[in-house]
């Protein structure tokens, strides 16, 4: 158990990063809070046509100001904000009220005795809150099929309520443009073997939803979709072409065959077969291409990540875009 001083120490080292989008309504309170329990408050106002950004400010919290990048662009910016002020750990939560500051202390624990590069703060692990029946379905839903294709298993794929440790930052690379970043984080734990662990958190659900949950649902399975199809070419791309070519090889086969046989041209078959054949090879072609620049961009990131000059360099780069490649 942490001693006074040892948490006036992890106190005053935390930092929370809070994506915000119109959340004038919650804001002040969410920085407040959060205030007692981090050191540093960041909010990214994720272009907020409201007064999102003044009252962060107001109460307390270092704005930074982008526009409508989408929550990963903002996570990003906040994270290399935060990595300026070496932290040894960076929380994140939602603007909305959803999430209890108090539940820092907990979520950040793993991080500071070192058992955790990511902490995930779960709605539904030991659950102490009311959650519609309805969210509870559609998160369910998101978190297998997360769980599945990432490698990585969690209760809930999708909560904002998180912790990292400036080890798991420097190797996190978010792209996604949607509210699917923290199904994004999974794939990206597993390619950079991070220690995963959550703990159980408390919500509640003071607003009205902002978006439609089938529009979100099928973003972030579109997400899912993209991260397969870039970390893993071959299977997504050169195997499917292989079936195909197989079926168009065997289509004129079986078109030669009529030939040699009945002496018929069967023409709809022969145009058929030949386009499986086609479209098969550019499936393959295209899937070998992208797999070999994964390769070597896999390659490039652990031989800078290796080269403490490299990284460095890295790091200043990535600070002078705006955070967008973290």
């Amino acid at each position: 158990m942490l001693n006074v001083n040892s948490e006036n120490h992890a106190l005053s080292n935390t930092v929370a990063v809070i994506p915000a989008y119109n959340e004038e309504r919650f804001i002040a309170s969410v920085v407040f809070l959060t205030k007692q329990y981090a050191a540093t408050v960041i909010v990214v106002d994720d272009g907020s046509t409201d007064h999102t950004a003044y009252l962060a400010e107001e109460a307390g919290a270092h704005v930074i100001t982008i526009e409508h990048g989408g929550k990963a662009a903002a996570l990003s910016a906040g994270f290399n904000y935060a990595m300026n002020l070496n932290p040894l750990v960076v929380v994140t939560l939602d603007g909305d009220a959803q999430h209890d500051p108090a539940d820092i202390p907990l979520v950040a624990a793993p991080i500071l005795d070192g058992s955790a590069d990511v902490v995930v703060g779960s709605r539904f692990l030991n659950r102490q809150s009311q959650i519609p029946a309805w969210r509870q379905v559609g998160q369910h839903a998101l978190t297998y099929v997360t769980n599945t294709v990432s490698g990585v298993s969690l209760t809930d794929s999708q909560s904002g309520f998180r912790a990292f440790s400036p080890h798991a930052l420097r190797n996190l690379r978010l792209r996604s443009e949607h509210l699917s970043v923290e199904s994004e984080m999974q794939f990206e734990i597993r390619t950079h073997a991070l220690k995963v662990c959550e703990v159980g958190i408390s919500v509640q659900y003071l607003d009205k939803m902002k978006r439609n949950p089938i529009r979100h649902g099928l973003q972030v399975l579109d997400t899912i979709l993209g991260i397969i199809s870039r970390k893993h070419p071959l299977l997504v791309f050169a195997l499917p072409g292989v079936l195909l070519a197989c079926i168009g090889l065997t289509t004129e086969w079986v078109v030669l065959r009529t030939i040699d046989v009945r002496h018929i041209l069967l023409m709809g078959h022969a145009i058929y077969g030949g386009f499986l054949l086609l479209a098969g090879l550019v499936l393959v072609i295209t899937g070998v291409i992208l797999h070999s620049l994964e390769s070597i961009v896999a390659r490039i990131r652990q031989e800078v990540a290796t080269n403490p000059r490299h990284a460095s360099a890295s790091d200043s780069s990535s600070s002078l875009q705006g955070g967008s490649s973290l």
